[in-house]
């Protein structure tokens, strides 16, 4: 009982504070689902993503279905060089192309107004919920958004913003670990060596990787 008590007393401290806009740790490793809200397409991902605020860069292996359609993706996104790498580890094959926007680090921007703070699972016992912030605004690399993050590390949970022409697209992690457990798939592949940067390409965003390929 005094254990149920002080964590009821924990929490309504907790809520009682204000929330504020946050980043998220800038070394992370974990899981993510994505589904499109468009009208006309089904989408759905499924994948792991590897993420280095640090060095900005981020990895994504997604494995995604577009009308009863599946198709893998590998990608890395260097920031500070301006890149971005499609990979086909099967064919040892690479892309390299222009990669436009600024990183954008995970977590709260600057300026997102607070939706509310919520219990995700059950409140009423200790284990057995998880603290969250959900935040709303408006970013030029991405347009309006909605994210939710956890209270105690600022580790995210949601991720929902509108990408054309797909429409709003919905992102969810999961099994998330602060750190990165392979280091070396946040460098290009040996064979990426040698992919010539094709500049009469259109720059790329990141936020696209979750559409499916033309």
């Amino acid at each position: 009982m005094k254990l149920f008590l002080a964590f009821a007393c924990l929490l309504a401290g907790c809520l009682a504070q204000k929330p504020h806009p946050c980043k998220s740790p800038p070394l992370l490793t974990g899981g993510f689902s994505v589904v499109s809200f468009a009208q006309n397409d089904d989408l759905f991902g499924l994948g792991k993503y590897l993420y280095d605020a640090i060095g900005e860069r981020i990895r994504v292996f997604e494995l995604v279905t577009l009308d009863n359609q599946t198709f893998t993706y590998d990608v890395l996104a260097n920031y500070r060089e301006q890149v971005l790498y499609q990979i086909n580890e099967k064919d040892k094959t690479c892309q390299k192309s222009p990669l436009k926007a600024n990183f954008m680090p995970m977590g709260v921007p600057p300026g997102s107004s607070l939706v509310a703070q919520s219990v995700l699972g059950d409140s009423s016992r200790p284990g057995e919920g998880l603290l969250v912030n959900t935040w709303t605004g408006n970013q030029p690399n991405i347009g309006r958004f909605m994210t939710t993050v956890t209270e105690f590390g600022c580790i995210p949970v949601t991720f929902v913003y509108q990408l054309k022409p797909y429409g709003w697209m919905h992102v969810s992690y999961f099994d998330n670990v602060i750190g990165i457990t392979n280091p070396d798939q946040l460098n290009p592949p040996s064979f990426c060596s040698d992919a010539n940067t094709m500049t009469h390409e259109e720059p790329v965003d990141f936020m696209s990787l979750f559409q499916p390929k033309n």
